[in-house]
């Protein structure tokens, strides 16, 4: 389960950081697309969770 968590909680800010240099080199056409806006803030949303997660397994 840790190695799970880890391997999406990955994925997710790898997504988020792809999403972040996709709003640097296009500019504000894509910052201003609500569909991408709720994407990126959903994969930020997923990879703090699944970290949250991961840090309360290791606690116990």
């Amino acid at each position: 389960m840790k190695a799970y968590l880890r391997t999406t909680g990955t994925i997710f800010v790898l997504i988020t950081l792809a999403h972040l240099w996709r709003m640097q080199l296009e500019g504000a056409r894509v910052a201003k697309d609500p569909v991408f806006l709720l994407l990126t803030l959903l994969c930020i949303a997923l990879a703090v969770w699944a970290w949250r997660l991961l840090r309360s397994m290791q606690r116990s």
